[in-house]
């Protein structure tokens, strides 16, 4: 009888879907097929078809979509009526009170999930100090009336400091579910005391609205899913959240607003796992695909895990891995502004018709293109049944180069360049603004087109080091499969460090560990590990500072000041303040040996590169790897790695 001893993660990109499966000895088996745009679960089946994966060999599936960041995109989501305390029902409205752009006056922030009139006050009022003004059965029963009449398909409750005493928002919960219950109305209502007990009311009511407006489709999407592969014998899948972790489908299906950059985070995971089996410690990764780059951070040997940030302009305040993501995959689109510049992306050629090299009907130029047209990228069949057709991208670049009045060569690296400054800028402000200087770094890059463009950002970054990793194509999927189980747990806290004594705040951590657990936990195998969210008191920002077992409140705050000094450069004289704390509860992460192949790749012009031995080349040259190309520039040189893949370092 088989064993259930293979890991397998599928990674569903905007062109192609990838799978990793990773066996009981750690060896890692891969596959890649195209996405289907219209049907992402037929992506997610062919993947395992193509992988000849069965249900009974299979321990888990750890699946990473893009689903909620569509619905942000495309504002597809579920109507939302949302109530807020009388008073505060313009929120979302006002923001932050500060510009979209601040020398254009003519940009707009993009609308909020819900209009002004979906918008309903409850009369009510809690402030730091208690109940001001209670909420009576009146109270309740106006906005039980008013969500009726909208029909809604979700209800997103935010009542102020909620964080701190959430009684209000439970009793107008419980309400509004029997109410609507006796209408007939079966609809989810969201607590922001449940999805982000924290300050800052803004960033409460927007997650809130966001995780009520992307809930009922993450629903239909994972049962949808679970139910196709089921049919096929396969277990439901575990999703990846923003933080790193996976959730069984089960929990996913409640935690929408964790699941903005789902895929992006496994990509920095799967990174993290090769900075740490080759020793590095700190790194920025970039991710390059057929429809964005995403940049991230590797500091400490993991993905580095921070709060807030927008996707698709929409705040989400949940702890996410670093991920600043670009328009400048292999897919973005080069085209000409009404100023006659170059430009590269937003929009992207997808996989349909995807690039016009592939020869799948797209006309449009791509950065695709522009490596085909410079022969970094090889005519002929390729991984997941594309074919690179030259003359196709020729045509294609030709739409860029006669207006420009220049040669098919420079219109193709201008439209390389332009795509690398693109990608560089987000890996200055990923590694600059957190008091780390690339130059002093490793850059890890994979995706489709990571080890094509690595040198090139590399050089305008100052940096000398390059790490190729093995799987590069779908490492993505690699971070999938590895990825640990965890359940995480928010608490406000909001509590001087001078004012805490160190039973009270071993209390408070156990206490959420524990409630984390379940029946069927095995406690032997769980990892429990704490975050105190801390900040200057009166500071308008925080951090958070990993907190260790006998750990004192004061010995925390030193790690706090030791950070900011680190991340901002100066330190304060000022009292140290916890604002919350954060519990994560994870299984064991799966086992990897990642180990040189028989042939790590083939050079572009069909000679082999090497059998199995270590071996140094010499830039100029591309490698045409399993899953993707590398391109070694002039004064480069590329070294085979004991773990596969390669280090590349630019000769001084």
């Amino acid at each position: 009888m088989t064993t259930h001893r293979i890991a397998v993660g599928i990674d569903v990109g905007g062109t192609f879907t990838d799978l990793a499966a990773l066996h009981a000895d750690g060896t890692v088996h891969t596959s890649k097929v195209l996405s289907v745009a219209s049907d992402r679960a037929a992506g997610v089946l062919e993947a395992l078809r193509v992988a000849a994966l069965n249900g009974s060999q299979i321990a888990h599936i750890a699946h990473g979509t893009t689903v909620v960041t569509n619905l942000l995109l495309e504002r597809a989501g579920a109507r939302v009526v949302a109530c807020a305390t009388e008073g505060f029902t313009d929120l979302l409205e006002l923001r932050r009170q500060e510009r979209a752009a601040l020398y254009d006056l003519a940009k707009q922030h993009p609308r909020p999930l819900v209009e002004p009139a979906q918008v309903i006050p409850v009369r009510e009022r809690i402030t730091p100090d208690g109940v001001t003004l209670a909420l009576t059965d009146e109270a309740i029963a106006e906005v039980i009336a008013a969500v009726t009449a909208q029909q809604p398909d979700t209800v997103a409750i935010t009542l102020l400091h909620a964080y701190g005493d959430p009684s209000h928002e439970r009793a107008l919960r419980d309400a509004l579910v029997a109410a609507l219950a006796v209408a007939g109305l079966v609809v989810d209502v969201v607590c922001s005391h449940e999805a982000l007990p924290e300050i800052r009311e803004y960033e409460r009511m927007a997650t809130t609205v966001a995780e009520a407006y992307a809930r009922p489709a993450v629903r239909r999407y994972l049962a949808g899913l679970s139910e196709r592969l089921a049919q096929h014998d396969y277990p439901a899948p575990r999703v990846m959240t923003s933080a790193g972790g996976t959730l069984s489908a089960h929990d996913a299906a409640s935690h929408a607003a964790a699941l903005a950059l789902s895929g992006p985070a496994g990509g920095v995971t799967g990174a993290a796992a090769i900075a740490r089996a080759l020793g590095v410690s700190r790194a920025l990764t970039i991710d390059i695909g057929g429809t964005s780059a995403d940049v991230g951070l590797v500091d400490d040997g993991e993905p580095l895990v921070e709060r807030g940030g927008a996707v698709a302009g929409v705040p989400i305040a949940l702890p996410r891995v670093l991920v600043e993501a670009v328009a400048a995959g292999g897919g973005s689109i080069a085209w000409l502004d009404d100023g006659g510049a170059l430009r590269t992306g937003p929009m992207s050629a997808g996989a349909s018709p995807g690039p016009a090299a592939y020869g799948r009907g797209g006309v449009r130029p791509t950065v695709t293109d522009a490596h085909v047209v410079l022969g970094t990228i090889a005519p002929g069949e390729w991984s997941g049944g594309v074919t690179i057709s030259l003359e196709h991208a020729r045509a294609a670049v030709d739409t860029i180069a006669a207006p420009l009045g220049v040669s098919l060569e420079r219109a193709a690296e201008a439209i390389i360049a332009t795509a690398d400054a693109t990608m560089a800028r987000a890996l200055r402000r990923v590694s600059v603004e957190r008091g780390v200087d690339p130059r002093d770094v490793p850059l890890i890059a994979f995706g489709g087109g990571g080890p094509l463009h690595a040198c090139g950002l590399a050089e305008r970054l100052g940096m000398r080091q390059v790490i190729v990793p093995p799987h590069a194509g779908v490492l993505s999927a690699v971070g999938l499969a590895l990825a640990p189980e965890r359940r995480e747990s928010l608490v406000s806290v909001m509590q001087r460090a001078d004012d805490m004594s160190a039973a009270s705040l071993a209390t408070l951590l156990e206490h959420e560990a524990r409630a984390m657990r379940t029946d069927g936990d095995d406690a032997v195998s769980l990892n429990v590990r704490w975050w105190l969210r801390a900040r200057y008191e009166g500071q308008g920002y925080e951090l958070d500072v990993p907190v260790q077992p006998g750990d004192t409140p004061g010995s925390v705050a030193e790690r706090f000041v030791a950070r900011h000094d680190q991340r901002a450069g100066f330190v304060l004289d000022r009292a140290v303040e916890f604002i919350s704390a954060r519990t994560t509860l994870s299984s064991a992460a799966w086992p990897v040996h990642f180990a040189r192949p028989t042939r790590d790749g083939v050079l572009a012009d069909g000679v082999d590169d090497g059998r199995a031995m270590a071996r140094v080349l010499e830039g100029p040259a591309v490698v045409r790897l399993p899953d993707a190309t590398m391109r070694i520039a002039p004064g480069w040189t590329a070294r085979s790695l004991e773990i596969g893949g390669w280090m590349l370092e630019q000769q001084r």
